[in-house]
């Protein structure tokens, strides 16, 4: 603790306080950890500290704490944001219950913003048990509902269950109607839709994102309308409905630009690179790859322009998915080891599976097959964990390819049906067509006299890859009929369908697969 402070405190004149520090460090239980500009003293041992501590009556302690308070305060002076977590701990302890509710904001907030997830949870958490010793008023309703605004996005950050993110979003919604504020009811319906989407509930996350939109619009707000976008553009892309999801993301697109390219509103990164990420997605599966690739590279240098890590991680995810869904492995690779990199040096549990399960389904592409799968299960297993539904079917369906690449073709249909099964009730209706075709390419694979089956499988995804307009996937579905085909002796029906993806393949420059595919239409012919 520095002089100034202890002295502040200590109520005994400099030389009796200088005298009692002398006796203490010639017993060894204070040292001086510095000397300049000013000095400061700690316990040589954190249990002799817990021991001084422990035997000061609860009183006494509190009294030390709030005059501590006081002495940051006054010490402080205009730069009191450089002390909020020292300030806000000590209002805790000294029961400045008004001082620690304040202060804890405001160390939630710095932690929250600077990516400090964990640290901004627990300020968050004790700002929040400080306000239940406030007097009641309109104000400190108002900061009961901020408060829980802040947690929603730390604790998704950590991974945390849907659940307990909605329970103080419940409770958000019933302070902001009771107290007829509607700008706070419009951001507690923006969180509950980003939440409900989280847990895989599309209709709900549509729900909420179109009632945040309708009082946006009502208010004139920017942020607010942003926020439903972003929201409405990712729950259209899990329910497949890829233009839906382009109108909606490029109206947050257009809007994002300026100075307000750097704005959070809320949510964990910056809307404006998060915002093109998830639009260079739905340009990939459509196989816009040149739209989507300038979407995903302007979403990673906003990304990098505000040195934000989530952000950081989601741009490098929707650039990555550009250059697998096109075929170039090589230059996905890089891409997805940074987001990885940046999940596991930042503790960003959430994003790390799915940043996982695709760099292993792109070593495994590129022939590393080991580590594919060992990241590929990796994957599984953390999403799992995290009981966080919501990119489970995309995350099993990575690893089902890994498997097919490796041969492991049993481990490959049963984590096919896994993902079409997770894909169907989570009313993802893209990530449904690539487990059917997943299918279909690991049934057709494993040799059965029966090839109708996997004919089956195939003409199902074909069909709602055309529904959905995912071009890259019908590609892959005409080439697994054209190959089926072939084996079973249909060679008209063969060539025609090998002609289509070599057509498609073409067209949108997927040349990884274009070889292999050439070189079966060969053979029939």
């Amino acid at each position: 603790m520095p002089w100034p402070l202890l002295h502040a405190i200590a109520d005994m004149p400099d030389e009796a306080l200088y005298r009692s520090l002398a006796q203490l460090q010639a017993a060894e239980f204070l040292y001086e950890t510095s000397l300049f500009p000013e000095r400061a003293y700690t316990f040589k041992h954190a249990l002799t500290h817990e021991v001084a501590y422990g035997s000061l009556l609860h009183e006494r302690r509190r009294a030390l704490h709030a005059r501590l308070v006081e002495a940051l305060e006054a010490l402080a002076g205009d730069r009191v944001e450089d002390q909020v977590e020292r300030l806000a701990q000590h209002a805790l302890r000294g029961e400045v219950w008004e001082k620690a509710l304040a202060y804890g904001r405001q160390a939630g907030d710095k932690a929250w913003t600077r990516s400090a997830y964990r640290e901004a949870v627990v300020c968050y958490e004790q700002a929040l048990a400080a306000l239940d010793h406030v007097p009641d008023s309109r104000t400190t309703t108002e900061q009961a509902i901020d408060l829980r605004l802040g947690l929603r996005p730390t604790l998704n950050a950590l991974g945390a269950a849907p659940e307990r993110m909605l329970d103080h979003l419940h409770h958000a919604e019933t302070l902001a109607e009771t107290l007829g504020d509607p700008l706070r009811l419009g951001w507690v319906y923006a969180e509950m839709g980003a939440t409900f989407w989280g847990a895989g509930e599309v209709d709900r996350a549509i729900d909420y994102g179109q009632r945040t939109l309708a009082l946006a619009a009502t208010l004139g707000h920017v942020g607010l309308q942003v926020r439903a976008q972003s929201t409405l553009g990712q729950a259209y892309y899990d329910a497949g409905d890829y233009q839906r999801a382009v109108e909606s993301l490029g109206r947050s697109v257009t809007l994002l630009q300026g100075d307000l390219l750097a704005e959070r509103f809320g949510t964990n990164g910056s809307v404006a690179a998060t915002s093109r990420a998830w639009l260079s997605q739905c340009h990939a599966e459509r196989g816009a790859f040149t739209e989507g690739l300038a979407m995903g590279e302007d979403g990673l240098r906003v990304a990098e322009t505000v040195n934000d890590p989530f952000s950081l991680i989601v741009a490098c995810y929707g650039v990555s998915m550009v250059y697998l869904r096109q075929g170039d492995v090589q230059r996905a690779i890089p891409v997805l080891e940074r987001a990885v990199g940046l999940c596991q040096d930042w503790h960003i549990p959430l994003l790390l599976p799915q940043m996982a399960a695709a760099l292993g389904l792109a070593y495994a592409l590129e022939g590393r097959i080991t580590a594919g799968l060992a990241l590929a299960e990796q994957g599984v297993e953390q999403q799992v964990a995290r009981s966080r539904p919501r990119a489970l079917a995309s995350v099993v369906a990575y690893l089902s390819e890994a498997y097919l690449l490796a041969g492991r073709l049993e481990d490959a249909r049963q984590r096919a049906a896994q993902a079409y099964d997770l894909a169907r009730q989570y009313q993802q209706r893209g990530h449904q067509a690539w487990a059917l075709w997943l299918l279909g390419e690991s049934t057709a694979r494993q040799g059965s006299p029966e090839a109708e089956p996997a004919a089956g499988h195939y003409r199902q995804a074909l069909a709602l890859a055309e529904e959905l307009g995912m071009r890259p996937l019908q590609a892959h579905c005409h080439r697994g009929l054209g190959t089926l085909y072939a084996q079973t002796g249909q060679r008209e029906l063969a060539r025609t369908a090998l002609s289509a993806a070599i057509v498609l393949y073409k067209t949108m420059e997927m040349t990884f697969w274009l070889p292999q595919t050439e070189a079966t239409l060969a053979r029939v012919a």
